[in-house]
């Protein structure tokens, strides 16, 4: 037999999509179940994080658009809490059936590409790493975007090297759902086209028409949102650019340091390492997997990491963001890492060590991320970590809003002595404020956010001036001076009274999460609306 073949029938026996044996079939997806037994149980016992409520706030208000984000979340969540109720569990069952979705189609590709060994160990890190459990348990528009990226990166795993009209058409698809559900969706098609025009099997590809039809397939979904936008003013897009850095000129390390650190500390140490070693290792050639299955899994990932580098010399980059390019690296690692490597041989002496200390290294990496997702998502429920609250973000961003939507139905009780007690409404001067006591208070009230002093946002769409002139209302801010500038919105305002918020645990008995103010105003006169302090704003639209 010629070299040639040789290196061929090695290559198919071991990168065939084969099974390494019935037990880690059952075991990948015993452990998927498991992770979303625990997800669905834990999604209902802590409070929704001020986000959330926002989310939630969307889906009582139906659009083809919103604000910050596309409505793929909101859409969402109307169904489950449709479906089962308004409670914190219908809020997060989106989110937390889409992971479970995603670390499917991962382990599918996986399977197929290599071995369900090696899709056990990605099933493994798909449960483990905080970054993409946080994304499931905490409803943001990042958990319908792992599902859609994972998906699209199956079927375009399967469209480069099949070719078939299907798959592009299946792959446009998920794109396309993935532009409903947030913006980041987009660094999909450089990181597939560089995928492809690096790739000598799949350049042709980019010649023929299947690939471009699937394009134009995602595209058409995404029609809704720019047709809202066209309504709009085009904000939504507007408030990416700014998000972007792009109000802001000139290049700065100043960012990069928080952008590594938090990717760091998301994923988790070690194995953010194997995946810095994975994309430098990938280029060097390996013989016993695939090449083109190597370059795919590197730009599908590599290239949206890149990109979150490149704007972190420019903006501040928040930690989820760059979310998305590790779903393709986890498989790249497993592949190349972890004890279900593809290609295994039986080493022996110094090889045989070296590979045995790569196998301790991978397993502590997984057990590191495993332990730190626990004890935060245990932290959630109960504050077993000995941290302050100044310094557990779980406790200011989750405990107390029950107790601040009763304080302020307490307070409408009370309003008799108003002149029109029923004609009252409830705001926020910053919207996480108005969207956690239209959830916490009862009857779920349509609440407001004065947006006049802070930033633009969704509820400058819901409600007009003209809707509330000459009502009184009940407010809440957080920082009492703030008071002061409440007399250019109402004729009259009574003095504040302090509202604190605590919680209580065994390592520092009853502390205080965060105080606030609430505040009885009478006759508002108008100025809902954002003011932009700078008329460039790029946010600023007439």
């Amino acid at each position: 037999m010629s070299d040639h073949n040789r290196n061929w029938l090695r290559g198919q026996v071991l990168s065939s999509p084969c099974s390494v044996g019935t037990g880690y079939i059952r075991l990948t997806w015993l452990i998927l179940g498991l992770g979303l037994l625990v997800r669905l149980l834990m999604s209902g016992q802590f409070l929704l994080v001020p986000d959330e409520a926002y989310y939630w706030q969307w889906s009582r208000y139906p659009a083809l658009g919103y604000y910050d984000h596309p409505p793929m979340l909101a859409w969402a969540i109307w169904l489950a809490t449709t479906l089962f109720g308004q409670s914190e569990f219908a809020v997060r069952l989106p989110t937390v059936l889409a992971l479970a979705f995603a670390s499917v189609y991962l382990c599918l590709l996986t399977a197929q590409w290599f071995t369900w060994k090696t899709a056990l160990q990605v099933a493994l890190l798909s449960q483990a790493v905080l970054l993409l459990i946080g994304s499931a348990l905490i409803a943001t528009p990042d958990g319908m975007l792992l599902l859609c990226w994972a998906a699209a990166c199956y079927h375009a795993a399967q469209a480069v090297e099949k070719n078939t009209l299907l798959q592009w058409l299946l792959t446009g698809i998920w794109f396309g759902l993935g532009m409903l559900s947030k913006y980041t969706m987009v660094l999909f098609l450089p990181s597939l086209f560089f995928a492809m025009l690096f790739t000598s099997a799949y350049r042709k590809q980019l010649l023929g028409y299947k690939p471009w039809l699937g394009l134009v397939c995602g595209c058409l979904q995404f029609f809704p949102v720019i047709l809202w936008n066209a309504q709009n003013n085009w904000v939504t897009f507007r408030h990416v650019l700014f998000q972007g850095g792009g109000s802001k000129t000139g290049l700065t390390l100043s960012y990069l340091p928080d952008f590594l650190g938090t990717q760091v500390a998301l994923v988790s140490p070690v194995i953010f390492l194997f995946i810095i070693a994975s994309w430098v290792k990938g280029w060097t050639g390996r013989d016993r997997i695939v090449r083109t299955r190597i370059s795919f899994l590197i730009w599908m990932s590599l290239t949206t990491f890149l990109i979150f580098s490149l704007l972190s010399l420019h903006v501040r980059i928040y930690g989820n963001w760059p979310a998305p390019a590790y779903l393709t690296a986890f498989i790249l690692i497993a592949a190349l890492y972890s004890p279900g490597q593809v290609g295994q041989v039986v080493e022996v002496g110094e090889k045989r060590e070296k590979k045995t200390t790569q196998y301790r290294l991978w397993w502590f990496g997984l057990g590191l991320a495993f332990v730190v997702s626990t004890l935060i998502l245990t932290q959630l429920l109960y504050p077993i970590l000995p941290l302050k609250v100044a310094l557990d973000r779980t406790a200011r961003e989750t405990k107390g809003w029950d107790t601040l939507g009763k304080l302020v139905d307490q307070e409408l009780q009370e309003l008799q002595d108003m002149p029109q007690p029923k004609e009252t409404f409830i705001f926020g001067l910053r919207y996480q404020f108005a969207s956690e006591l239209a959830f916490y208070m009862q009857g779920n009230p349509r609440t407001v956010s004065i947006n006049r002093w802070s930033r633009p946002n969704v509820y400058d769409f819901w409600f007009t001036d003209k809707m509330l002139l000459g009502k009184d209302a009940v407010g809440i801010f957080e920082h009492e001076p703030v008071s002061t500038v409440l007399p250019e919105v109402f004729k009259r305002v009574d003095p504040v009274k302090k509202v604190t918020l605590t919680r209580t645990g065994p390592w520092f008995g009853e502390e205080t999460v965060q105080t606030l103010y609430m505040a009885r105003c009478y006759g508002f006169t108008g100025g809902l609306a954002w003011v932009p302090k700078d008329p460039a704003d790029i946010r600023a639209v007439e």
